[in-house]
């Protein structure tokens, strides 16, 4: 081995440097430096710059440097730009809130840890905006157009502790409340639409409170009365047919057989029976007409009050109709004949329903109380509410939860009060703020109600049962909003007024599909 070369290895083993011999190896390699240099001050690092919005700028409007005005085309692909839809992100609009929201836990430190609190976080700043006003003058210039600034974080020394946190161990580029909010359940908002999908004239419909016009048969088909005519308005082909005009009608005399021609009458109650095909009609007069939609032919007709029927109630053959003149007659339609009498009430009927099971009747009257009869003995009810202070005709029975009853008052009450059939107690009572009309429950969802309302607020509201919170308030109908009914596959429903408009509303979610374990469609029914 050379000596030389020896010394010379033997000298950077043990470190010492060899530059003071006049030799240079051709095997060492040159230093390489870069081109740029970039110091790194402690006072400028990335992890002490964080952003502060500008507050000179006006809060409606975004800084524009040019006076250029952008089509909605161009628009539409800036702000996709902008939220990185055309570096390669796409996705649905839940999916997009979530990644904008993770850029905002990194860049502007919010640590929202939840998809639901981003919903919160929009509404609230919405809601600030709304009450910001803006200056008359903008200050802005074209040379200061900037949404941030940078500046060096003020910290307080004495506020920092050497405690170590589960932070000093995450291996993830992300913080914590990102990293919740990735794993967070996406729940799907449902989203009510403010604006009817669908507006019709109704001439003469009757602003009173006390009659039934409207009513949404299972086969799809809106039964409405106005004045002495009822029209049939198919939903789905939108088609509009006459189906009688009592103006002038034959109708026979109580005490004999014979057909006597009477004069002009008006409808005050309409409502379908559960085979679709069979209409009951209420009139003025006290009378009662069933008739068949397929033929078009009245098949019965019923002349036992003596006074207007204001509400109607089928219980499968059994029709029960509630008059002016206070009585509450069940007719049975096969036997022709009146089943039972429901004596009571010392004014008005004005609400009538059956319980899901068709075990209990609850009528509801203009002397502000509330009684629920049963099918089974009609000399007395089960139970008497007097806790309303205004007529009864909204009240609804709850078909998810057995025995639950909503009621509701009138203008000098104002309250839904909800009751168990079961114990005939009242669980909850709440102040809507203006006249209940009607109340329904949803056929899909069994913590959702929707109430209409009328003096004070003329209104459609959604609630949610039982903390009543109100989902959305509809508006649109200038007058009382007295008629209300809901679509066979319990998605919409229609709502009438007295300023004769007929207004239809998408507010209710699709019904789940429950699939059937015994059905030989399902593949683990042969299993063994």
């Amino acid at each position: 081995m050379d000596a030389q070369f020896e010394r010379r290895l033997l000298l950077s083993m043990n470190g010492q440097n060899s530059s003071s011999s006049s030799y240079t190896s051709p095997i060492q390699s040159p230093i390489k430096t870069s081109d740029r240099y970039i110091p790194l001050r402690s006072s400028l690092s990335a992890s002490n710059l964080h952003y502060q919005i500008n507050t000179s700028l006006s809060p409606h409007k975004k800084p524009q440097c040019s006076s250029t005005t952008t089509s909605p085309i161009k628009k539409h692909k800036n702000e996709q730009t902008e939220i990185g839809l055309s570096t390669g992100i796409t996705g649905s609009e839940p999916d997009l809130a979530v990644y904008k929201q993770l850029l905002q836990n990194t860049l502007l430190n919010t640590n929202i840890d939840s998809i639901l609190k981003i919903s919160d976080t929009q509404n609230i700043n919405s809601d600030d905006m709304k009450t910001v006003t803006t200056p008359k003058k903008s200050s802005i210039s074209k040379e200061n157009c900037s949404m941030f600034r940078y500046s060096e974080r003020q910290e307080n020394l004495s506020c920092q502790s050497n405690l170590i946190t589960k932070q000093h161990f995450n291996r993830s580029p992300i913080s914590n409340a990102s990293i919740h909010l990735l794993y967070s359940p996406k729940k799907a908002i449902r989203h009510i639409p403010e604006l009817p999908y669908k507006v019709l004239d109704a001439p003469d419909l009757q602003d009173d409170f006390y009659l039934n016009l409207v009513d949404w048969s299972s086969s799809n088909i809106l039964s409405v009365a106005l004045g002495p005519c009822v029209y049939l308005h198919n939903a789905q082909t939108n088609s509009v047919q006459l189906l009688c005009d009592l103006t002038h009608t034959q109708l026979p005399v109580p005490n004999n057989n014979q057909v006597n021609i009477v004069g002009s009458d008006i409808v005050t109650s309409v409502h379908w029976s559960d085979w679709s095909n069979i209409l009951a009609i209420g009139t003025q007069r006290g009378h009662v007409h069933i008739y068949d939609v397929t033929t078009r032919k009245r098949i019965q007709s019923i002349c036992k009050h003596t006074n207007r029927v204001g509400v109607l109630a089928w219980n499968e053959w059994s029709l029960s109709s509630g008059s002016r003149d206070r009585s509450i007659l069940e007719h049975d339609i096969r036997q022709q004949s009146t089943v039972h009498t429901f004596l009571g009430h010392k004014q008005e009927v004005c609400g009538l329903k059956w319980s899901p099971d068709k075990s209990i009747l609850a009528s509801g009257g203009n002397d502000n109380q509330l009684f629920l009869w049963s099918k089974s003995q009609s000399i007395q009810p089960l139970h008497t509410f007097n806790d309303h202070t205004a007529a009864v005709k909204a009240i609804a029975w709850s078909s998810h939860q057995h025995g639950l009853l909503a009621s509701g008052g009138g203008a000098a009450d104002r309250h839904i009060r909800f009751r168990s059939s079961l114990t005939c107690q009242t669980s909850s009572i709440y102040d809507t703020g203006s006249q209940v009309c009607q109340l329904i429950w949803s056929k899909n969802s069994p913590d959702e109600l929707v109430s209409t309302h009328g003096v004070a607020q003329n209104q459609i509201i959604i609630w949610k049962y039982p903390t009543m919170q109100p989902l959305a308030k509809l508006l649109g109908h200038q007058q009382r909003v007295l008629y209300l009914s809901m679509s066979p596959d319990g998605e919409s429903i229609v709502t009438g007024s007295g300023d004769e408009t007929l207004r239809f509303w998408n507010i209710f979610p699709k019904a789940r599909c429950i699939r059937n374990p015994d059905s030989k469609l399902n593949g683990l029914y042969r299993m063994r």
